[in-house]
């Protein structure tokens, strides 16, 4: 049996393409493992899925001046030969890093013992951690066209983002008993990202008398981000974290609000949901959800609110927009050439071998 081991972590973004890879890996006869932090989100999704668990050391990696940076070095030459070990160990054909802090001392130690590495980058521009194991890839996997002017092209490959399969196939009905929600009013999903938006979780509170006259309102706030003053609102159902019911809230939903992460906007995108992106701010991040935003804004996949502009007004007025001319972004996602990932990157890692 192929050994495989998957990489990547510090969010849901990096892990869930990862876990949609996993059964058609093992339909390709690969015996899958996994590196990633042992305190790290990455941790309880991959184990949930039954796959072997390796934790290692992972220092941040900045672009900035900070004392951290000093205890980080020894945090990441830890994490590196701990990685080397646990190659020594699982002995694996390849190794699939889908990127965050914890991938780069994974890269490093494949490319020492000469394992063939695979790199994915959901985002327009790379990001730091897939950026300085670049060098060390045999082959890239990219999701968005415009990404390719910033990757070495003999070496990239546009395959679009591995989109977990049972996300088609939630059911409405049962996302609207999780919710107790009824059949009069159109309903919205909020999704905050993995880690949640204090400041979406509060324009959506601070929005909902309004909001609840015309919808309800299910929204996913992040862990420890719910507020007990607003249980038992009727038409109204918070979440901290979901996960196999995530398929029948995306199911029920008629408008989802969203950060702009790659894989939430190819999973919108596959499932053809109208939606609304709130990107996160350059104060706040390196841009990437700026330009993913941008990028499905000028397709007509999406309306885009710039954090800077939210307030109650825009964000009730463009809802209103968006379900008003709903058909018409429906109708656009629909032309999309891209599709789900999963075979594309399956075809890639297996040339990887080959090669």
């Amino acid at each position: 049996m192929k050994r495989i081991i998957l990489t990547g972590g510090g969010t849901a973004g990096h892990v869930t393409p990862n876990i949609a890879l996993y059964p058609s890996l093992k339909d390709n006869g690969y015996k899958v493992f996994y590196i990633g932090t042992k305190d790290g989100i990455e941790k309880q999704l991959i184990e949930k899925e039954g796959i072997e668990y390796f934790a290692i050391e992972a220092g941040k990696l900045r672009r900035y001046i900070d004392i951290k940076n000093l205890t980080d070095i020894f945090r990441i030459t830890k994490g590196f030969f701990q990685a080397l070990s646990i190659l020594n160990k699982v002995k694996p054909q390849i190794v699939f890093s889908k990127g965050g802090f914890v991938s780069s001392p994974v890269v490093w130690a494949s490319w020492v013992k000469r394992i063939p590495v695979v790199l994915h980058e959901s985002d327009i521009t790379p990001g730091l951690a897939n950026k300085i194991a670049v060098p060390f890839a045999n082959q890239i996997c990219y999701s968005f066209p415009e990404t390719i002017k910033y990757l070495p092209k003999s070496k990239s490959v546009f395959t679009g983002i591995p989109i977990r399969e049972n996300l088609f196939q939630g059911d409405k009905k049962l996302g609207k008993s999780l919710c107790s929600f009824n059949e009069d009013k159109p309903i919205i999903l909020v999704i905050g990202g993995s880690l949640g938006s204090k400041l979406l979780n509060s324009i959506i509170r601070d929005s909902l008398k309004t909001l609840l006259e015309d919808f309800q309102i299910c929204h996913i706030c992040g862990k420890g981000n719910k507020d007990l003053s607003y249980t038992g609102i009727i038409g109204y159902k918070q979440f901290e974290y979901v996960g196999e019911e995530l398929k029948h809230l995306f199911a029920m939903a008629d408008l989802v609000i969203s950060r702009a992460g790659a894989t939430a906007l190819n999973e919108l995108l596959a499932l053809k949901k109208p939606n609304i992106l709130i990107p996160l701010s350059r104060q706040a991040s390196r841009g990437d959800q700026i330009l993913n935003a941008d990028s499905y804004k000028k397709q007509g996949y999406s309306i885009v609110i710039l954090e800077e502009n939210l307030n109650n007004n825009i964000l009730i007025e463009k809802i209103k927009y968006l379900y008003k001319n709903r058909e018409k972004y429906i109708l656009n996602m629909s032309k999309s050439h891209i599709v789900n990932g999963i075979k594309e990157v399956i075809k890639v890692i297996q040339n990887s071998i080959s090669n």
